[in-house]
């Protein structure tokens, strides 16, 4: 049987994976069913710790969702009117590409949807930081960290005054970055609560 559509209120529990990374660098977050894409986009931004420093986009199965340009053909859907719920169930795996020169690709799985749940977007988990920008993906990022852990190497002192001060590729601090997200959740929530008001029901068919 198809998992019934998500509706206004239901949150969805997400698993968010930064691909070609071992051990893997990666993060679980609780957001509204009904926040659009965009507002995810930050969500991630900030759980990892990027500084959305470049372009992104989401692929779900053949469609990509991403800022609409009047001179950029590249998406389909803007994702400023793709709520989650929308596009995705429970069990559901998407893409969320970021820096298309580095090639920064996560994989996102609706680990489940809790009915009516909690608005509040936050972090549930995680593991390792995040990789610093523009450091070359996930290739130039297993080169900084062999070069960083070994002081004989001759291009150790470049890369040591490049890399981000006192970079640790393995914390992860989640009460930091609820600290951060609690903002984004407070700013969204009002918004969710004027809309719902608005559209009652399943997402997609309001």
């Amino acid at each position: 049987m198809r998992p019934q559509a998500p509706s206004f209120g239901d949150v969805f529990e997400l698993r968010v994976t930064l691909r070609h990374i071992e051990p893997p660098v990666w993060r679980t977050v609780r957001v509204p069913a009904d926040v659009m894409l965009v507002v995810l986009h930050e969500v991630l931004q900030t759980a990892f710790g990027w500084k959305n420093c470049h372009l992104h986009e989401f692929r779900v199965g053949d469609i990509r969702f991403g800022m609409i340009d009047a001179d950029d053909e590249r998406f389909s859907v803007d994702e400023r009117a793709a709520p989650i719920g929308a596009v995705a169930r429970a069990g559901s795996t998407f893409v969320y590409h970021y820096d298309f020169g580095d090639d920064w690709e996560h994989e996102v799985v609706v680990e489940r949807v809790d009915p009516r749940g909690e608005d509040t977007i936050r972090c549930t988990g995680g593991a390792r930081a995040c990789p610093p920008e523009d450091c070359g993906g996930p290739h130039g990022y297993a080169h900084m960290l062999e070069v960083l852990a070994n002081p004989r190497d001759e291009e150790h002192a470049d890369m040591k005054l490049w890399a981000p001060r006192r970079f640790d590729a393995e914390k992860f601090d989640d009460a930091a970055v609820n600290k951060k997200l609690a903002t984004l959740s407070r700013r969204v929530g009002r918004s969710l609560a004027a809309r719902r008001h608005r559209k009652p029901g399943p997402l997609g068919k309001g």
